[in-house]
């Protein structure tokens, strides 16, 4: 019986990593030193798109986790744009923040394509679809290619070269580390490394 437990012990616990095992390089990477936007709050970006199931699958875990992040800490999403294609909804994110309506919108947003299988692929069908959801059509289309959306977009192309950013989604912790689930494992330990380098920048902060 003491055996069968044990074994379900290391059963539960399998893939979940303590703090002392997190390495450079497996579980995250050090990368080059990048600007931040967060003035003295640790920053912390996630590279994700509207498309991808991994992102969608991630979404309530990164929700779950903002409810609880620490109070020197700024959470900021940044449209990957890896496609032409994919700049369309880079453009809706960046129009429906600037008017104030991204988090009723967002999660929406995934389950409209992973949920519902519709294929928001262009800024007309985003148009069409906010729209049922409330949002002034005419308003969002004039947002969404404004000069405000245009240099936010080209931002964000920017911080995606500059992180070196292969795929999504990817969590940028004040510009020196990137992770992802990949190199965690999973979703809950990629919370924990994203907690573990928090925590090692608050340290080094506080110095």
């Amino acid at each position: 019986m003491k055996k069968i437990l044990v074994f379900l012990f290391l059963l539960l616990n399998a893939g979940q990593l303590l703090a002392a095992d997190f390495k450079d390089g497996v579980n995250y990477k050090t990368i080059a030193p990048q600007e931040t936007d967060s003035g003295d709050k640790i920053e912390v970006l996630e590279f994700f798109w509207y498309g991808c199931p991994h992102c969608y699958a991630f979404e309530p875990y990164i929700n779950g986790w903002k409810k609880k992040m620490p109070a020197n800490v700024k959470f900021v999403r940044v449209p990957a744009i890896f496609r032409p294609d994919w700049e369309a909804q880079a453009r809706a994110y960046y129009a429906l923040s600037n008017m104030g309506v991204i988090e009723d919108l967002h999660g929406k947003i995934f389950n409209a394509i992973h949920k519902d299988r519709k294929r928001l692929t262009s800024l007309g069908l985003l148009a069409d679809f906010v729209a049922e959801n409330g949002v002034d059509r005419k308003q969002f289309m004039a947002e969404a290619n404004s000069f405000a959306v245009d240099a936010m977009v080209r931002k964000a192309k920017m911080k995606q070269a500059a992180y070196r950013i292969q795929g999504v989604p990817t969590i940028a912790i004040n510009g020196k580390y990137t992770t992802s689930g990949s190199m965690a494992g999973s979703y809950e330990n990629l919370l924990k490394i994203m907690d573990y380098l928090i925590a090692k920048e608050s340290k080094a902060g506080a110095k």
